[in-house]
């Protein structure tokens, strides 16, 4: 999760969240679990007080065929500055539908192969093409 700076868990239920956030900064909420079902879903909901008051919920089904199974993720926020605000945090790629896209995509691959593909390269590589 590119965009998560920290998760600090309060108590069973209720976790402080911080999130990078457009031009550098950083957003901030406590939220709390509304409804759990061991296997099948994880919904919550910002306590009040959130710099972007959000809830949600992820739900888990078997895939048919035995094949893994299939996540769903469902976000609903208010960002600041309305429509304005989510057009920024589109085009810094803050936006929270873009960032869990982009992390249940790396899940995918962790949980697939053991590691995330990047393209990116390591000081290693770099040192040997250049050796």
């Amino acid at each position: 999760m590119d965009n998560l700076i920290s998760v600090d868990r309060i108590d069973d239920l209720q976790s402080r969240w911080r999130v990078k956030a457009p031009a550098g900064k950083t957003v901030e909420w406590t939220s709390a679990i509304t409804e759990e079902r061991e296997g099948e879903l994880i919904a919550w909901g910002s306590l009040k007080g959130a710099d972007i008051p959000n809830s949600g919920r992820i739900d888990f089904r078997d895939a048919p065929g035995g094949r893994g199974t299939w996540v769903t993720a469902t976000i609903l926020y208010d960002p600041p500055a309305g429509v304005l605000g989510k057009i920024v945090a589109k085009m810094f790629q803050r936006e929270p539908a873009i960032q869990a896209r982009r992390d249940l995509r790396r899940l995918k691959q962790l949980m697939e192969t053991g590691e995330i593909a990047t393209a990116a390269r390591t000081r290693q590589q770099l040192e040997e093409e250049t050796a």
